[in-house]
This record gives structure tokens, C-alpha cells and sequence, in this order.
């Protein structure tokens, strides 16, 4: 643990303006970040007497080694600054709302050459708007169903669009009109286009128009007594009234409105949002908090209201011109409390609305029953999430603290990194490395490693394997290290500082405010498996002179935990938390290492020999294989002959015939294959790949 006066800023060093800043710890890592109207005044409640501190933000100073600041011109940059490095360095002392679920939303792919309307999950994608969150994906299902008999915009995915493309003949939705059948040219990709947009100005609420314009040409059907058509007109409208009424009107005067509620306690909080669009309830979210710095409600306002519509921002600007909603920032937001800074919060929305917003706390009427029908909403989240997670954080601090007494560490291991090996009988060998940061997965830095070996031909066993994935590992820790420092150096002034020396506090340097991968050393390093790849971990270790990260090994079989240089295992509790913690770790590095090798030997099971020769691109190799008909005719072909092929010039040729004859790129199955299936003649089967058909192999 840090003195805080041991890099406390010299007085009269931090400037009277409003800026953000960010507290670092002893490896440069990002723990905190906050903003202030004015940094000198703020940062100075931090240094004082570490008694009167609140308990979080005393942990949270006595971890940090230095603070860095940025001076901005007013307090609404400043908010949006705080925002973007929040949600770049991920800092452990900061309030992160988090979704208890992921939220289906109806997606139409504008970016497509033939939208498509589809319901997605995760991250948003650039070129597709959104609309939602649905709590249901069946609600989206049932109102895309309807609207299709009045919009039938493409449904399908690209396989069976492609499919019917080729064979002339659209899907049953084609011949049942719930699909305008633009892949075999019943609709113009122009009118399709437009038949999406129609689709997405009704979703985003301009549904009169529709109704009017079904109206009157059932009207005209009728005057013209072609009464199937204005039957069918009739019908339609039905189905568009069927679509609206499923988002009950809750707000009589057509109001768009955001309406939180928040509900918690000291160590968690659930928080509730209803979005209201032209007075009807069109989506619905939920997150639950852990408050891991010392904040009042309006602070967790603050910080709502910054996560939602900065990731709204965020998303909007991935989106060539095509924003998620075109009201994705409301006219009204509605809070239980203001939040600290109201006036900046609201200056900063009206700048991404582009008009005026107005945030305030709904005190009666409609708006105030919809308010506490949230809070309700938010109550029963929060009890749920008690239910299923009844003292998770204390159950991860237990689990910590079983590793640390068995393990004999000095400290609770809050950064875990475990490291597992995979391979098909040598093949693709791939190993993975996964993060655990307070006992939560940190997904941002998982790795996977490819596995070279001595000879570049990958490494004789597991362990030589383990090796060299934490040689590779550590080393890029220590140049990154290095470079770290030299950079600290290059900043101070005073020229080179002791080996214990804090980190300098200051202003932020442009050069130094990116995190790096590798830069931060883990407390405990887990590998999968027994005494052996310990061992070769341990090894590893040494020869790099790295003796202050802790190493451990957990072993399938009895699920013991093996130390380096033990003759006899750790043995933890079946019902220990602690294990259940390292068996997670285990799990989720096995998980992480099968994806990698599963990926490297499909891409590797379609490669081909002309796919690695230089400057030879995918129609010139269609255009070799198609003059010359096998990959076995090619190889025989000489330069000349190769350069007579349309397209192919004499240094080309020269380069093809250089890359064949010499096996830079030897697919030797996939060669053989696709000379059987060019030729056609009864050529002997080709050779069968070890382990081609057996299961994946890990440590």
C-alpha cells in the first residue's frame, strides 16, 4: 500500500480549471478517473488526512502510485472526456453499469445491398438501425410477422438468399407476399431500399402516415369495385393497428421520454429504464452496480446518464450516417434525482440531441405513476439478481482470500492469469491466456498464442509448449516494462530515479496515455495441469529473472493444485470457494484455447498452395486452376506457359512457378483433392491427415 504523500503533486503544480483526471497504479494501470470543476481543489480532498477518507476511497489512494490530470475548457467537455476514458481503461474504482442481460433489438441491415430485418444482440454494427431493446425476442418475431404483410422486406439470412439467387426460386415467404423476393428480381434493389425505410420510419413511430395512405387507396380500390383489393388494403391496416396496440399508449400527449428509477443500497444498486417514444413504451433496460467508490445517488445518476447516451454517441458515430434511432437522445429525461452537475449533463445531451433536453425529477401525473412503476420494475430486478448472485461479492473475496492462505501469498491474487495448450495431435497447436480481475473475467485481455516450437514447426510436447507461451508472454512484459520507464524518465526532469521511486504525478502526456497489452504482471499465474507444465512455467520464469509472480498448476484429474518445486500437491476443499474460482479459470482457458485451435485449422484445412505465392490474388488462382485443371499440371507448367494465362505476366510466373516447385505453401491433402475433383479421374484417394477426424487434444 501507497503513502498518498508519497506522490502527492508540489503545490501550485495543479491548475484552477476545470479538468479530468486519473489515478495510476504502481505498474501505470488506470484505477480511477473522475473530473472536476476545478482540479486543484479536488484533488486535494483526495490528499488529506487518509483517516477521514471514506474506506473505498481510501483503498483506492493507498493503491495508487501516481495522478495525472488534463486541463479542458469547460465542464461539459470535461463530462465527455471522463466518459471516453472510463470506458477506455475500464477502471476498477470507477461505477461501471453493467446489462443483467443481453437485450434482443430489431436490426434492419441498411448497409446491405437488400436490407435485412433481423433481431440482434451485442454490440451494434455499423451500417444497421436499431430499434429497441425488446425485453422478448418473440415480441420482435410477432410484430416483424405483421408488418411484413404491409413491408415485406427481405427476412433471410445470406445463405438462403444466395441459394435462391442461384436457383431462380424465392423461399415459401416469396409465395406467401410476406417477402418482396428481391433475390430473383420480383423488386428492384432501389424499391427494396425504400420498402426498409418505410419500414424503419413506422418502427421509429410515423405510423399515421401508413395508416392514411392504406386508407385512401383502400378507398379508391373500393370506388373502383375491386373489392379483393381493398379487402386485402383493409387487412393490412388491421395488421398495422395489431403492431401498434402492442405498445400500449402510456403518455396521452404523444411525450418522448427516458424514465429511470434506481433502487440499492450501500453495496449495490439496480437501476430501470423505460424508453417512451410518441407515448408508447418501445423498449426497456435493466443494469445492477456494484458501487465500488464512494458515490450519492445523484452521482450514480451522473454516471447513468453518461454510460447510456455516451454509448449511444459512441454507437452513432460507427454508423456512416445511419444513426440507431433518430430520437436515441429524448426530448425529457426523467431521473429519481438530479444528478450533481444537472446544468452540464443537460448542456451535454442538448449538444448530442442537437435540441434542447430537459432533465428533471416527474413530481405528478402520468409521468409520475410511469416513474414508480419503474421503481417497481427496478425493486424486483434487484431482488432477482440477489437471488441469483446472494453474496457475490463476498463469495469472490472468500474465494480470493481460500487461494491466498493456501497458496501462502503475501496478498489476495486480484489479477489471475491462466494458460492452457491445445492442439489436434500436434497439429495447430494454439494456447490461450484469460484475465481474472477481482474474480470477474476481464474478456478485453484474453490472448491466444500460436505455437511456433524450437524449429518453427510447432513444440514437441505440452510442455515445451507452456514454455514458450509464458516466455512470450513475460518477455513482452518486460520490454513494454522497459519502455514504461523510459518514457517516466524521458518525463522527469530530474533526470533517473531510484528502482523504488513512485511513479511522477502530472500532466497527462499524450505519448503515455494508451494502455499497452502486456504492461501489467498478474499476482498469480495458473496453468493447466500437473507437475510437469509447473515446471516448464516455472522455468520460464527464471531464465527471464521474473521471482515476484506467484505460479500454480491445477490438474484435471484429483483437481489438485500443484506449487513449482513440490513434491506433493495442494489439496483444496471440494466445497471450497477458492477451487471453485480456479476450476472457472481452468474452464475458461481450456474454452478460450479450443476456439483458437478450432480456428486455425479450419483456416488451415481451406488454405491452398497458390494462397501464399506474392502478388497472386483469388482471380488469377481461379483463372491457373481453370487454364491448367489441376494443381499437379500447374507445379509441371513452365514460366512461359504460365505467363500465356490471361492476366498473368513473366514476373508473376517466374514467382508461381519459384513457390510450387520449392513448397513455400505445401497443402499436400487439399492439393490432392482438388486435383481428383478438377480431373475427374481415378487417381489414388488422397492421403489421409493424422488425426483429420479425430477430436480436439489439450493439456
Amino acid at each position: 500500500m501507497a503513502d498518498p504523500a508519497t506522490y502527492r503533486p508540489a503545490p501550485g503544480e495543479i491548475p484552477d480549471s476545470p479538468g479530468v483526471y486519473r489515478f495510476r497504479d504502481e505498474h501505470g494501470r488506470v484505477i480511477y478517473v473522475g473530473k472536476a470543476k476545478s482540479l486543484r481543489s479536488r484533488l486535494a480532498n483526495y490528499f488529506q488526512d487518509v483517516a477521514n477518507l471514506h474506506p473505498r476511497t481510501q483503498t483506492m489512494v493507498t493503491t495508487a502510485s501516481s495522478v495525472q490530470w488534463t486541463v479542458v475548457g469547460t465542464e461539459v467537455e470535461a463530462l465527455a472526456l471522463e466518459y471516453s476514458w472510463i470506458k477506455e481503461f475500464d477502471p476498477r474504482f470507477n461505477i461501471k453499469y453493467r446489462d443483467d442481460k443481453s437485450y434482443p433489438y430489431l436490426a434492419v441491415t441498411l448497409a446491405d445491398e437488400f436490407p435485412r430485418v433481423q433481431v440482434m444482440r451485442g454490440a451494434k454494427r455499423p451500417g444497421t438501425r436499431y430499434f429497441g431493446p425488446y425485453a422478448h425476442a418473440w415480441a420482435i418475431r410477432e410484430t416483424v410477422d405483421l408488418l411484413l404483410r404491409v413491408f415485406p422486406v427481405r427476412t433471410c439470412s445470406s445463405g438462403v438468399f444466395k441459394r435462391a439467387n442461384q436457383q431462380g426460386r424465392p423461399c415459401l415467404l416469396g409465395y406467401i407476399d410476406k417477402c418482396a423476393a428481391p433475390c430473383v428480381g420480383r423488386i428492384t434493389p432501389e424499391d427494396h431500399r425504400a420498402l426498409a425505410q418505410d419500414f424503419c420510419d413506422f418502427m421509429a413511430g410515423d405510423a399515421a402516415k401508413f395508416t392514411r395512405r392504406l386508407t385512401q387507396r383502400m378507398r379508391d380500390a373500393a370506388a373502383e369495385l375491386d373489392f379483393e383489393q381493398a379487402a386485402r388494403l383493409r387487412d393490412d391496416i388491421a395488421a398495422l393497428e395489431r403492431a401498434m396496440e402492442r405498445n400500449a399508449v402510456v403518455l396521452a400527449d404523444g411525450t418522448d421520454a427516458d424514465i429511470f428509477a434506481l433502487v440499492g443500497d450501500e453495496l449495490e444498486a439496480a437501476v430501470q429504464v423505460f424508453h417512451v417514444r410518441d407515448g408508447r413504451i418501445r423498449g426497456q433496460r435493466g443494469w445492477v452496480v456494484e458501487k465500488v467508490e464512494d458515490a450519492t445517488d445523484a452521482d450514480l445518476v451522473e454516471r447513468l446518464l453518461e454510460q447510456v447516451y455516451g454509448a449511444e454517441q459512441a454507437a452513432d458515430t460507427t454508423q456512416r450516417g445511419v444513426t440507431s434511432d433518430a430520437r436515441a437522445v429524448p426530448r425529457e429525461v426523467l431521473v429519481p434525482v438530479l444528478p450533481t452537475d444537472v446544468d452540464h449533463v443537460q448542456a451535454w445531451l442538448t449538444g448530442l440531441r442537437g435540441a434542447h433536453v430537459d432533465i428533471r425529477v416527474p413530481q405528478r401525473g402520468e409521468k409520475r405513476e410511469l416513474a414508480e412503476t419503474v421503481r417497481r420494475n427496478a425493486e424486483h430486478a434487484l431482488a432477482l439478481h440477489r437471488t441469483r448472485r446472494a453474496g457475490d461479492l463476498t463469495t469472490r473475496s472468500q474465494a480470493l482470500r481460500e487461494i491466498q492462505e493456501a497458496l501462502d501469498l503475501s496478498s489476495a491474487p486480484l489479477r489471475i492469469e491462466c494458460y492452457d495448450v491445445s492442439h489436434n495431435q500436434g497439429t495447430f497447436q494454439s494456447a490461450s491466456m484469460v484475465v481474472f480481475e477481482d474474480g470477474l473475467a476481464r474478456k478485453s485481455e484474453y490472448r491466444h498464442f500460436s505455437i511456433r516450437g524450437a524449429q518453427g514447426q510447432g513444440a514437441r510436447d505440452d510442455t515445451e509448449s507452456m514454455h514458450e507461451v509464458i516466455t512470450r508472454r513475460f518477455r513482452r512484459y518486460l520490454a513494454e516494462r522497459t519502455v514504461s520507464d523510459e518514457v517516466e524518465l524521458d518525463l522527469d526532469e530530474g533526470g533517473p530515479q531510484d528502482d523504488d521511486a513512485p511513479l511522477r504525478s502530472g500532466p497527462v502526456d499524450p505519448t503515455t496515455g494508451r494502455p499497452t497489452r502486456f504492461a501489467y504482471p498478474p499476482n498469480l499465474v495458473v496453468v493447466d495441469g500437473g507437475q510437469p507444465q509447473v515446471a516448464a512455467a516455472a522455468a520460464a520464469l527464471a531464465e527471464l529473472g521474473i521471482d515476484d509472480v506467484a505460479l500454480c498448476g491445477l490438474a484435471k484429474r484429483l483437481e489438485e493444485v500443484w506449487l513449482p518445486g513440490e513434491e506433493y500437491p495442494v489439496i483444496l476443499e471440494r466445497s471450497s470457494e477458492g477451487l471453485y474460482l480456479l476450476q472457472r479459470l481452468r474452464d475458461e482457458a481450456h474454452r478460450f484455447a479450443i476456439s483458437a485451435h478450432r480456428k486455425r485449422r479450419s483456416k488451415g484445412m481451406t488454405v491452398s498452395a497458390l494462397d501464399s505465392v506474392p502478388g497472386l490474388g483469388p482471380a488469377r488462382s481461379a483463372a491457373l486452376l481453370k487454364h491448367f485443371g489441376s494443381l499437379k499440371r500447374l507445379r509441371l507448367a513452365s514460366a512461359e506457359e504460365i505467363a500465356s494465362v490471361q492476366g498473368m505476366g513473366a514476373r508473376t510466373a517466374a514467382t508461381v512457378v519459384a513457390a510450387l516447385r520449392t513448397g513455400v505453401a505445401p497443402v499436400a491433402v487439399l492439393d490432392a483433392v482438388l486435383d481428383a475433383t478438377l480431373e475427374g479421374a481415378a487417381e489414388a484417394p488422397p492421403a489421409k491427415s493424422p488425426g483429420l477426424n479425430t477430436g480436439i487434444m489439450g493439456s
